[in-house]
């Protein structure tokens, strides 16, 4: 990723419905963090979308506030916590400009860090540092640059660790599985029926703010 993906492919993406990170569940991975105890404290979502992992955490009982650049995906993330009837909190908000006093302890970051090109990688990291409190893990899920089929923007390990220097301590990357909806071209590509679940060549690392 060269440059950062602008804000107007997601509104027409949730325009015209074909969203493919836009899957009606929370992502696997993140419910597996969740299981797995990872989430403490006050938690960020950042580019939370239609709100599905904001939803999942907050239903199981954590401090959940979810941001997406998009007016049109924060709509979406409060009828979803509506229809589930969940007291998730949403709120427009640009990722690489949180100026607010609200820190957080744990950030997930599913497939946002991969939209940005290489100057607001570092905003973005710079922004985290700034709303985290010392000892605060952020975990991202990114899409991975590898040899296997997939779509959408994707990149190499070595922009996660190279991002995440001073003040921040990288615990673990490796390679995961991003959950999307494949359409059209992508589908064929993939070998599956458009509409279908498929499950994405991904990163997933675990920062500690420090």
């Amino acid at each position: 990723m060269d440059a950062t993906v602008p804000r107007e492919t997601f509104d027409t993406a949730y325009d015209q419905g074909w969203a493919g990170w836009t899957i009606g569940q929370p992502q696997p991975v993140v419910a597996e963090l969740e299981r797995q105890g990872w989430f403490r404290g006050s938690v960020l979502d950042a580019g939370c979308g239609t709100g599905d992992n904001t939803v999942l955490l907050v239903g199981r009982g954590h401090d959940v506030l979810g941001i997406d650049f998009s007016d049109r995906a924060v709509d979406l993330a409060r009828r979803n916590a509506e229809t589930h009837d969940v007291p998730a909190r949403f709120e427009v908000a640009d990722a690489l400009a949180l100026d607010g006093a609200e820190r957080f302890d744990t950030v997930v970051d599913s497939a946002l860090f991969h939209v940005f090109g290489a100057d607001d990688r570092a905003r973005y990291v710079d922004v985290l540092h700034r709303v985290c409190r010392p000892g605060a893990r952020v975990f991202v899920l990114a899409l991975a640059l590898t040899d296997e089929p997939t779509f959408g923007p994707r990149i190499s390990d070595a922009a996660i660790s190279d991002a995440f220097t001073d003040g921040w301590e990288l615990e673990d990357l490796s390679g995961s599985g991003y959950r999307a909806v494949a359409r059209g071209d992508n589908a064929t590509e993939l070998g599956v029926d458009s509409g279908s679940l498929v499950d994405l060549p991904a990163w997933l690392a675990r920062l500690r703010r420090v």
